[in-house]
């Protein structure tokens, strides 16, 4: 079955969530974050990641805004930072990520091989678009996903449905695109073809499922998509 339908994960993915971090220590008065943003940015992410893990195994859902807010708290303090301004220039920083340089590129090569392109993330809708529009690519995108519909965050089965029920397409259709390894795994156990983005080259997640593509980047998606 030809693919018809190209759906990515938003952050880490399309968006660089070290960005944050990074830019902030670069300004006038970042210099608390100094060498140590790397370490920031890590913590924080993965505390966005394992936070939306256990709410949803404990079916406490929030929005994903108040979960990227609770990480960097626990990221800070684990850094040592009391610092509100600080806080608060990260978090505007995180709603204006950049894109990753490739991303216009591929974007725009799927779109003139008409294949429907979308946004499936934990992100609350909020936050999305104010990515998307950030990055300027809101015109290469059919639509923007969020599990705020469904009230579960990835990986339950039931957000990547929601690929399936906007595009009235098969499962097989489907090319999941997403730099978490658990992620591009929970999509081919729902039936997707999956390309990981492993731009750490990190060992494979040991789990039952597997993406059929891994990458360093994004620059051969639209290769990929068209086989």
């Amino acid at each position: 079955m030809a693919i018809t339908t190209c759906i990515f994960d938003a952050y880490g993915t399309l968006f660089d969530v070290a960005a944050a971090a990074r830019d902030a220590a670069a300004e006038p008065g970042g210099e608390a974050l100094g060498a140590i943003w790397p370490r920031l940015a890590e913590d924080w992410r993965r505390k966005q990641l394992e936070y939306s893990w256990l709410r949803a195994v404990m079916r406490r859902h929030i929005d994903f805004w108040s979960v990227t807010r609770d990480a960097l708290d626990w990221a800070m303090e684990a850094a040592g930072l009391d610092d509100p301004d600080l806080r608060e220039r990260l978090l505007a920083l995180y709603r204006e990520l950049a894109a990753y340089p490739e991303v216009p590129e591929m974007l725009s090569a799927l779109k003139a091989a008409r294949l429907n392109t979308a946004i499936l993330s934990n992100g609350s809708p909020e936050m999305l678009q104010g990515a998307v529009a950030s990055a300027g690519i809101g015109a290469l995108l059919d639509d923007v996903l969020s599990v705020e519909s469904v009230g579960i965050f990835k990986p339950d089965a039931r957000v990547y449905e929601l690929v399936t029920t906007r595009f009235g397409c098969r499962r097989d259709e489907v090319l999941f695109v997403s730099s978490n390894g658990w992620d591009a795994a929970g999509a081919a156990a729902y039936g997707f073809v999956t390309a990981w983005v492993n731009r750490a080259g990190l060992p494979a997640d040991r789990l039952d499922a597997a993406p059929q593509h891994v990458l360093s980047n994004l620059a051969e998606i639209s290769e990929i998509a068209k086989r």
